[in-house]
């Protein structure tokens, strides 16, 4: 057995595509979607990451504005740019790119966003809602994973799956949103015993941990699904050679070599691609998912907004 691809590529260009046309239709009632992304200080990464949600929303035509606030911001200072942003009518959603300066008290700052504005699903009261089953607006990666089964037809009712990871913005919700959808979830971690074991009852396996390569062969049931939520930076031959098989070494090795790292989920491809029914890639996989549930996420705040009004 060898697994085939979940190409998050062909799923995040259908929302991609729904959305344009939606907010094509809402352009001829005069209504802009508008997105505002919040960045402070230079994290290359963060602003890699920014850049392209802003590019995506150009692409789809949604307006959007950047805020890149100096590094030594205080916590009044972001609270104080939110707080316009609640207010200013053209702005749909409020993004502030985490991780945010150390001086900086993150946990107040993402409550501050207006709920409704929330697109990256992180406020309490939209975790609450999602926690008792209601319509709200949810983080985006646990939300293109769900997008990623229902493409390629994967029974979610009645399956067992498992998370392995407690984040609050990937574990946790994607766990719930599974129970909405009637299956048996288990949430593992750091301190779960005998965790092979566990993960290898799995109809389908989610590795959201944050470990390269940890989950191997076998961790995995055969004829499993499996989804791969890491993104890790390998930067060493040695490590490709002992995660890839001999066929993607070349390209890996390569990439290395012209940026200094390669792309690495949570799960180790030359074990358990022997084993699984379907596999997610990394890169091309959940990663463009989370962009494309973003722009989902915007549209949809500028239309509930306008609903209440």
């Amino acid at each position: 057995m060898t697994a085939q691809a979940l190409d998050g590529a062909a799923v995040a260009q259908q929302i991609k595509q729904r959305v344009a046309a939606r907010v094509a239709e809402l352009a001829a009632h005069g209504i802009r979607p508008g997105l505002a992304a919040v960045i402070v200080g230079s994290n290359p990464a963060s602003k890699v990451y920014v850049g392209s949600k802003v590019k995506a929303c150009e692409e789809l035509g949604l307006h959007s504005e950047k805020y890149e606030l100096p590094e030594e911001t205080t916590t009044e200072e972001l609270l104080a740019l939110v707080e316009t942003l609640n207010h200013r009518d053209e702005v749909d959603g409020i993004l502030v790119q985490l991780p945010l300066p150390t001086q900086i008290a993150a946990k107040r700052v993402l409550e501050a966003v207006d709920p409704a504005k929330d697109v990256d699903g992180f406020h309490p009261i939209n975790i609450g809602r999602l926690v008792q089953g209601e319509e709200t607006l949810v983080a985006c990666t646990p939300a293109g994973v769900i997008e990623l089964l229902d493409y390629y037809k994967i029974p979610i009712a009645g399956a067992n799956v498992v998370v392995v990871g407690r984040s609050d913005i990937v574990g946790k919700p994607l766990a719930l949103l599974l129970l909405h959808r009637h299956a048996t979830v288990t949430i593992c971690h750091s301190r779960t015993r005998e965790l092979a074991e566990v993960t290898r009852r799995a109809d389908i396996l989610i590795a959201a941990i944050g470990r390269t390569a940890m989950i191997t062969g076998d961790f995995v049931r055969e004829g499993a699904v499996v989804v791969d939520v890491g993104m890790n930076r390998v930067t060493t031959a040695e490590e490709v050679n002992r995660i890839f098989a001999e066929d993607e070494c070349q390209k890996r090795i390569g990439a290395i070599e012209r940026r200094g790292f390669t792309l690495v989920g949570d799960v180790e491809p030359r074990t358990v691609v022997e084993r699984a029914a379907y596999l997610t890639p990394v890169p091309g996989g959940v990663g463009l998912l989370t962009i494309a549930m973003l722009m989902q996420n915007t549209l949809r705040a500028a239309e509930r907004r306008r609903s209440r009004g």
